[in-house]
């Protein structure tokens, strides 16, 4: 451990409950976080409450803790213990059969991570001041060492911060370049603002998709706070229910999950529901940062043409506009989402891979696939909606 860390001590918890909120977020939340609802001690509480995470999930928290003589929290790093790679949007599946094709073990692992969540913020919390820096290195060399001394083949830091990746990397970390799309918010008064901003053939098409749903007589609301009642909770979870079963076979969260975030968190949600003939039909869910509104799951129970984007595109554009948010983080994957005005953006993870051969295998791949992704943001660039000088 650094010298300048000498008075922090390092230990693993298996709950949040052990851990008190004020100090939790104090790292987690510290400036550079944006406000960030997923890395709050509300919204991983919620996870662990829900029996959304837990061993039986293959997601068994173990916190990992840096604290100074005086038992005051000075950093930690969201840590579980995975049996399986599902929930994490960074695919290491190749990885995994690669490593045990050779005759070694992939599982357990572990992940610093939000689970289920591909929304970048810190990997890495530490309460603002002198010990922050070296608090962080002494993190990541715990997360290397507990994988070395406990049998664990590999640590993954994911939809870390670009100063977080950087810092893994110092630290002998493989860098692996991923991808997801954004919208920014170029001080847009109207949604009409912003569609200025678009060729007119991107234009017209938002205006053609807009209108389409108007015409099924889809009234679309957007809820949050006390606005959000149990039957709205209801009414989402069935739409989480059959997007989930159709993409991911097990949805992850429970229904109490959403209870647990409506009564503890109801102030960071933006509910999107979209209504036909007074019933709800399809819905988004939101969470808000300081500065940035983040898109998580959809569904629908029937079929309406465009819904899909109304509800988590436009209608989040909308609402970013409204309240003066920066951005809207839309998740993962998607091309579709470029002409609609979210742009390529790249994410960061960073892989501790203990056994040597295995990870000079991994670092040249890595190396390659960097390559590969800066190049494909680069060209997905070319098909930005925006209009280009002298372009109508």
């Amino acid at each position: 451990m650094p010298d300048d860390a000498s008075t922090i001590g390092l230990r693993v918890v298996d709950s949040l409950a052990a851990i008190d909120a004020e100090q939790w977020d104090a790292c987690a939340l510290a400036p550079g976080s944006a406000g960030n609802p997923f890395l709050s001690h509300r919204f991983l509480k919620t996870l662990e409450d829900s029996k959304s995470v837990g061993r039986r999930t293959g997601w068994q928290p173990q916190y990992l803790l840096a604290e100074s003589d005086d038992g005051l929290l000075q950093g930690a790093a969201p840590l579980y213990v995975k049996s399986h790679s599902q929930g994490e949007y960074v695919f290491d599946h190749g990885w995994a059969q690669a490593l045990e094709r050779a005759g070694g073990r992939y599982y357990p692992k572990l992940q610093v991570a939000v689970p289920f969540t591909p929304v970048p913020g810190p990997r890495l919390f530490a309460r603002p001041g002198p010990l922050a820096a070296p608090v962080k290195d002494a993190l990541i060399d715990m997360l290397s060492k507990i994988a070395g001394d406990n049998n664990i083949s590999s640590v993954h830091a994911t939809f870390c911060t670009e100063d977080d990746w950087k810092r893994f990397g110092e630290r002998g970390w493989l860098l692996r370049l991923g991808q997801q799309y954004h919208w920014r918010n170029d001080g847009y008064r109207t949604f009409d603002d912003f569609l200025a901003a678009l060729s007119s053939r991107k234009r017209k098409a938002i205006r053609k998709e807009r209108e389409a749903v108007k015409r099924d007589s889809i009234i679309m609301r957007t809820l949050s706070g006390d606005e959000i009642r149990p039957e709205h909770w209801d009414a989402f979870f069935a739409f989480y229910m059959d997007t989930g079963g159709r993409k991911w076979g097990t949805p992850y969260l429970t229904r109490s999950f959403f209870d647990i975030l409506g009564a503890t968190m109801a102030d960071k949600v933006v509910l999107v529901m979209a209504e036909a003939d007074g019933r709800p039909v399809g819905g988004a869910l939101n969470l808000k940062g300081d500065d940035t509104l983040y898109g998580r799951y959809w569904g629908c129970l029937e079929s309406h043409a465009f819904l899909h984007f109304e509800a988590c595109y436009y209608q989040a554009i909308d609402y970013a506009i409204a309240h003066g948010l920066a951005r809207v983080e839309a998740g993962a994957q998607g091309d579709h989402k470029i002409q609609r005005g979210y742009l390529p953006v790249p994410t960061y993870s960073a892989h501790w891979i203990v056994d040597a051969s295995f990870r000079h295998a991994v670092d040249e791949y890595l190396k390659r696939e960097r390559r590969a992704v800066e190049q494909e943001i680069e060209g997905l660039m070319q098909y930005s909606p925006f209009r280009r000088e002298n372009e109508g």
